[in-house]
């Protein structure tokens, strides 16, 4: 999977150019970034490609020393699911900003 990498975008495109999956963190503050929108075709869903997703947006965090939140739902449920990759979250910008996804 090619991964195209934007400024706060991550995506991947078809060969007629259809973005096919896509994840968008805005910054909302110096240095900290939102994960507030996770997308995979339907064709390509239940193949784990929306995880594969998340791993490049932490690692793509992690090179830029991003911290992040999550407001996305999928986001907020594969950083509960992948606590080794917590060490990223603002915990107390998480809490302020979407205390109903707690991670």
């Amino acid at each position: 999977m090619n991964f195209i990498y934007e400024d706060h975008k991550i995506y991947v495109k078809n060969e007629e150019g259809t973005v096919i999956v896509n994840a968008t963190f805005p910054e909302i503050s110096k240095g900290v970034v939102v994960v507030d929108h996770t997308y995979v075709d339907p064709s390509l869903r239940g193949q784990g490609i929306a995880s594969l997703l998340m791993h490049e947006v932490y690692k793509h965090g992690k090179a830029m020393e991003y911290k992040m939140v999550a407001t996305c739902p999928y986001a907020v449920v594969w950083f509960k699911k992948h606590k080794e990759f917590n060490d990223i979250i603002d915990e107390e910008v998480q809490a302020r900003l979407a205390p109903e996804c707690q991670i």
